[in-house]
């Protein structure tokens, strides 16, 4: 009967050409979809009846594969549910589901294996898959307008991601919707790609990358995750537009990241309610990421708007950052960055600067805008008249020795803070702004993309 059925799926084409032609293959579930699949020719459009059809399947010709509403390529819990083998392949409207759970197979709702140049995956229901999907070194693939929800319940050492790109030049990963699972993206040794206008809840990190250089992340945004986008050992980067609210740790990280361009960036703090339980804090990979300090409020996150590690000759204009612990820590070397024309607004410490060296956070006689900042302008050119000093000996001396902040209020604290705003020689080298706006820049739009 399975038979019979393939076959009559297989003569319901839209044309009347030979068995070369390209053809339209309509199939029902009955069908073996496998075998419908190995006797396509290339440009086929084989259109799948609504129903449920038995994975996983691979696809080895130049093909498109569309699913009308209601169909479903289901696995059997080994291996990935669709591998796509050939290039051009089009995977569109399916539901696809039932993955494996090897890590080190990868195992995945849709695999695009190396010679799956120029793939498009779009507007599928990817959900309870290890990972969602693996772009193995397919070159020029473009995963777009996909809902993609990984498996729930899992630690993180045993959580796969939503998107997984490696050695893939040219990929683009455009409006899909991630939740779930370890990392919505994660991109590693890999260049030339483009992440944008994505909405990332319930992970780990929205967007982490590793190696990866000269590429774009844009517009995405990210919504009480753990963390928000963690840029590490790569270079030349464009991060710009996005949104990180309410991210538990950090809204950007930048980690031995250099010649990055960030602006345009809304990173906004508040309670950490719907922050996924799936994965504790003790999970986090040893190394992975510096140990973040706690907001000062427990339900209050990110502990960090930026944070920059290591990083060097970025560029952080026309960015926002409000009410988080810490509005920006640099730390452990992290030289010739411009850092201008942003606004700090209501974070718990503005800065923390770990050195001892003098920084100058304007550019071109334009600084920053600090929410704390009682300064005047009695030209009123929008430049403060005084330059501002977001740090003293008293934050060193708290950063180093914290049970210190139980002398916080004490005579002998508040007279040294007096003196060393009578005499600006007391203080340490660190972060200064000799231009700081007197009025905060224009707010990023904090735009949404529903789910």
């Amino acid at each position: 009967m399975r038979g019979l059925a393939t076959a009559m799926a297989a003569l319901l084409v839209g044309s009347a050409g030979g068995a070369a032609s390209a053809a339209q293959i309509d199939v029902v579930p009955a069908s073996d979809l496998q075998s419908v699949l190995n006797a396509a020719n290339d440009d086929d459009v084989i259109r799948l009846a609504p129903g449920d059809y038995l994975g996983p399947i691979r696809i080895e010709r130049k093909l498109t594969l569309i699913g009308r509403a209601g169909a479903a390529v289901i696995g059997q819990g080994q291996g990935s549910v669709i591998t796509v083998a050939a290039p051009d392949v089009t995977v569109r409207g399916l539901t696809v589901r039932g993955s494996g759970r090897d890590l080190q197979a990868m195992d995945s709702g849709i695999f695009l294996m190396e010679s799956a140049e120029r793939a498009v995956v779009e507007g599928n229901a990817i959900v309870g898959n290890l990972y969602g999907v693996n772009v193995y070194g397919a070159r020029g693939a473009r995963v777009s307008a996909n809902a993609i929800d990984g498996l729930r319940g899992l630690r993180l050492n045993e959580a796969g991601n939503g998107v997984r790109v490696w050695n893939a030049p040219g990929v683009v990963v455009d409006g899909n919707t991630i939740r779930y699972g370890r990392d919505g993206i994660f991109s590693i040794t890999s260049t030339k790609d483009r992440f944008t206008n994505n909405r990332f809840e319930k992970l780990r990190f929205a967007v982490h990358y590793m190696y990866t250089d000269d590429s774009e992340v844009s517009g995405n945004v990210s919504v009480a995750n753990h963390g928000g986008f963690a840029i590490m050992y790569s270079k030349r980067l464009i991060i710009r537009g996005n949104v990180s609210e309410r991210d538990r740790d950090f809204g950007l990280l930048f980690n031995y990241a250099n010649y990055a361009s960030v602006d345009g960036n809304l990173v906004v703090g508040g309670p950490l309610s719907g922050i996924s339980a799936d994965f504790d804090v003790t999970d986090n990979e040893k190394g992975m990421v510096p140990k973040q300090e706690a907001s000062g409020t427990a339900d209050i996150g990110p502990g960090k708007c930026v944070f920059i590690y290591n990083s060097n000759k970025g560029r952080f204009r026309d960015n926002w950052f409000e009410s988080c612990g810490i509005g920006v820590h640099l730390t452990a070397g992290s030289e010739g960055n411009e850092i201008a024309g942003n606004a700090f607004v209501a974070n718990r410490n503005q800065v923390k600067y770990v050195g001892t060296r003098d920084l100058d956070w304007s550019k071109g006689g334009r600084g920053n805008y600090w929410s704390d900042n009682p300064a005047f302008d009695l030209n009123g050119d929008g430049i403060a008249d005084t330059a501002y000093r977001p740090n003293d000996l008293v934050d060193r001396v708290l950063w180093t020795a914290p049970t210190a902040k139980l002398l916080i209020n004490s005579p002998a604290v508040q007279v040294l803070r007096w003196a060393q705003s009578q005499f600006p020689a007391l203080y340490p080298g660190g972060v200064v702004d000799t231009h700081p706006l007197i009025s905060p820049p224009s707010k990023p739009s904090a735009r949404r993309i529903e789910p």
